[in-house]
């Protein structure tokens, strides 16, 4: 059940316009599907996806969200969005969190037990706005 929920979240980032890249093993396309699928029996609630548009977007998309609550705490079961650059890695000077793969457009989630369709929702109507 909870996969479903990170998985249709992934699956939507993936296909919205405003959305560069997304970071989920549980979709195909990430590079280490194959290896994730053998080792695990999920794919986790965590999914990382970059914005086009840089900081501007992620202002916007983390300022429009309704369920997504900005914060740093994975241990709740309700759904966070988290900026890695300010937050989490913000003791990392900007050279080491690129060489990382960690861009000024880059947002993690934490899919929490809500509907799949209010999470999809609630990030479209605050992905539209950047699009």
């Amino acid at each position: 059940e909870m996969c479903i929920r990170d998985r249709t979240v992934a699956e939507f980032l993936s296909r919205h316009p405003a959305v560069e890249r997304v970071h989920y093993p549980g979709l195909p396309s990430h590079p280490q599907h194959d290896l994730a699928r053998r080792q695990m029996s999920g794919f986790g609630g965590m999914v990382s996806f970059e914005l086009r548009g840089g900081f501007p977007a992620v202002e916007k998309v983390v300022g429009a969200l309704r369920l997504f609550f900005l914060a740093e705490s994975l241990g709740g079961v309700e759904s966070l969005v988290c900026y890695p650059p300010k937050m989490t890695h913000a003791a990392f000077p900007p050279s080491e969190r690129r060489r990382r793969g960690i861009g000024d457009n880059l947002l993690r989630l934490s899919v929490g037990i809500e509907s799949p369709q209010d999470l999809v929702e609630d990030l479209r109507q605050a992905l539209d706005g950047v699009s």
